[in-house]
C-alpha cells in the first residue's frame, strides 16, 4: 500500500544519501565543497538538501537567484551562500544585508554594490566570474585583472572569490576543458602577480570534480553529484554514490475495457482485446512528460503507460500484473522488488537529460523526507 502520508503522488527524498554523497565528495577532493542547490535543490527541496549537505561536510551553498538564497536565510541557514547567476539591481541591497555573496562581471555591478554596501555600513561579498569558454555569463580573461583591481581597492567590497564554469567537462574529449583550465590559470597567475588572489578559487562542477582533479583549486561546486546522479553517460559517479530521489503514486481505479475501446484524449491507444486498464493520479502538471513510451513499476514489474498523459492522470495496461489492485503503490522513479526505473531511464524515454527530469518535478508534488 502507499505512503502513510496518504498522498496521491509523492516524492521521497533520502537525506542520508545526500549527506553520504557530499561526504564522499569532501573525502575525494580534500577541498571545500559548495553544494549547488538551485532549482529547489534540483527538485529535491532546497532547505532539507542544504541541511543534509552541511551535515555531510559542505561549507558553502550555491544558488542561481537571490530568491533561492533568501529562502535558505529565512529557514535559518547561515552558511556562506553564493548567487551564481545575475542579481537584479533592486535586490543587491538585500543580498548585502543578508551576507549573501554575488557573482560580478562588470564595473557597473561592482560600483553599484559598493555604493549600496557603503550605505549599509557593510561590505558586498563579490566573486569575479570569468568566461573562459562557456560563452554565458562572465567577463573576458583579458579584462579580469582590471576589474579585480577595482574590487581590491574599493573599501566597501570584499573580493571573496574568482571562478569560471566548464562547458564540456562531462565529455570524453578533454581538450576543451583543458583549454578552459589553462585560460583560468593564466588569470590566476596574473592576479597572484598583483597580490590580488581572493580567498576562494573555484571552477569544478560535478563532472570536473569527478574527472578533472587539476581543476579542484580550493573549492569545488558539485550539483548533480550531490543528488547521486551521473553528470552524463560519459561521466559516471563512483559506485558508492546513491540516488536520493524516488517518485511514487497509487492505482486509483482499475477498469476492464472491451476490445476496441479508446483510452485517454485523442484515442491514440485502443484496446486490442479485453484489457485491464489502471488510472494513476499523476500527470504533466506534476512533471510527468506527455510523451509516448513511458513505463512504471507495479508489483515489481515494468508495465506500459497507454494513451496520452493528461494534466493530472495517466493510464497503464495491467494485463501482465493480474494481481494488481486499486490502492497499490506504483513507482515512477525508484525501485520495487527486483526492478528499478531510474531518473536516467526516464530521461532516455523523454529524450532529455537527468537534470531536466528532476528539475521539472512539479511544486505541487509533496516531498517526503526520510
Amino acid at each position: 500500500m502507499h505512503s502513510p502520508e496518504q498522498y496521491s503522488t509523492w516524492i521521497e527524498v533520502d537525506c542520508t544519501a545526500i549527506e553520504n554523497n557530499v561526504r564522499l565528495l569532501c573525502r575525494m577532493t580534500g577541498v571545500a565543497v559548495m553544494a549547488v542547490v538551485k532549482a529547489n535543490g534540483y527538485g529535491h527541496g532546497a532547505v532539507p538538501v542544504v541541511r543534509a549537505a552541511l551535515q555531510g561536510g559542505a561549507t558553502w551553498c550555491g544558488v542561481a537567484r537571490i530568491e533561492e538564497a533568501m529562502e535558505l536565510r529565512s529557514a535559518g541557514i547561515d552558511c556562506p551562500i553564493l548567487i551564481l547567476g545575475f542579481t537584479p539591481w533592486e535586490k543587491v541591497e538585500s543580498a548585502i544585508a543578508n551576507d549573501i555573496s554575488m557573482a560580478a562581471w562588470t564595473a557597473d555591478q561592482v560600483n553599484f554594490a559598493a555604493v549600496k554596501a557603503q550605505n549599509l555600513g557593510r561590505k558586498a561579498r563579490l566573486h569575479l566570474k570569468v568566461d573562459t569558454g562557456m560563452s554565458r555569463l562572465g567577463l573576458s580573461p583579458e579584462d579580469a585583472v582590471a576589474l579585480a583591481r577595482s574590487m581590491v581597492h574599493t573599501p566597501s567590497i570584499s573580493f571573496e572569490g574568482v571562478f569560471t564554469h566548464f562547458a564540456r567537462a562531462d565529455e570524453k574529449d578533454q581538450f576543451t576543458t583543458q583549454q578552459q583550465e589553462r585560460c583560468f590559470r593564466e588569470v590566476l597567475t596574473s592576479l597572484s602577480a598583483g597580490d590580488m588572489l581572493p580567498p576562494w578559487i573555484h571552477a569544478a562542477n560535478s563532472a570536473a570534480t569527478i574527472s578533472h582533479p587539476n581543476t579542484w583549486f580550493n573549492m569545488v561546486r558539485p550539483g548533480i553529484a550531490v543528488y547521486g546522479l551521473d553528470p552524463s553517460p560519459d561521466c559516471r559517479l563512483p559506485s558508492d554514490f546513491r540516488s536520493a530521489l524516488a517518485w511514487k503514486t497509487v492505482i486509483s481505479q482499475i477498469k476492464r475495457l472491451p476490445a476496441g475501446r479508446g483510452v485517454s484524449y485523442g484515442h491514440e491507444y485502443s484496446t486490442a482485446s479485453e484489457e485491464r486498464i489502471g488510472t494513476l493520479p499523476v500527470g504533466y502538471a506534476d512533471g510527468y512528460r506527455r510523451v509516448a513510451g513511458n513505463k512504471v513499476l507495479v508489483r515489481g514489474k515494468q508495465i506500459p503507460v497507454v494513451g496520452r498523459v493528461c494534466m493530472d492522470q495517466i493510464m497503464v495496461q495491467l494485463d501482465s500484473v493480474p494481481e494488481a489492485r486499486e490502492g497499490d503503490e506504483v513507482v515512477l522513479i525508484g525501485s520495487q522488488g527486483e526492478e528499478s526505473l531510474t531518473v536516467d531511464n526516464l530521461a532516455a524515454i523523454w529524450r532529455t537529460v537527468n537534470y531536466e527530469v528532476i528539475c521539472g518535478l512539479g511544486a505541487r508534488v509533496p516531498r517526503v523526507y526520510r
